[in-house]
């Protein structure tokens, strides 16, 4: 079978973000790559790096400017609680990230993250399509998402 990962394209912060990352998430740091003679980058400088988060394994590629992330693309992340959610999202957009909606934020280097507490699938299926509604409306108006306010739209006391 074949084997797939994650490939993300940095101008040159690819160290840097596989760092920050292990540090969030937790994984480890794997093989460095190095741009060899004559390639588009000084010779030596550091062309990739693995690592994993999760058990799933990525790439970082420093590979210049002219390839910048899209929110079209994002790591998607099921935050146990609120306070895991606030816990990564604050780390995320510390030194330059930031909020986008709907629990989606841009990090430093521009990845697209989604941070999203695994209760809210739940509020936004609920049976009870008022409920549903209300929550759903609720997370549309949000950037990061708080679960306790979904909660209380739902329930109609926000």
């Amino acid at each position: 079978m074949t084997k797939i990962s994650t490939f993300l394209w940095f101008d040159d912060q690819a160290e840097e973000a596989a760092e920050l990352y292990v540090s969030i998430f937790g994984g480890s740091i794997g093989e460095k790559l190095h741009w060899g003679a004559g390639a588009p980058a000084p010779e030596g400088s550091l062309m990739s790096v693995a690592f994993t988060l999760d058990g799933h394994e990525y790439q970082a590629f420093n590979g210049g400017p002219g390839h910048p992330f899209a929110d079209s693309f994002s790591l998607y992340v099921d935050a146990k609680d609120q306070a895991e959610v606030d816990e990564i999202w604050d780390k995320l957009t510390a030194d330059g990230g930031h909020g986008v909606a709907c629990g989606w934020l841009a990090d430093k280097f521009g990845v697209s993250w989604q941070i999203i507490p695994a209760e809210m699938g739940a509020l936004l299926m609920d049976p009870d399509p008022g409920r549903s509604s209300r929550a759903m409306q609720a997370m549309l108006s949000m950037v990061k998402i708080d679960l306790a306010a979904m909660k209380a739209a739902a329930d109609g006391t926000a």
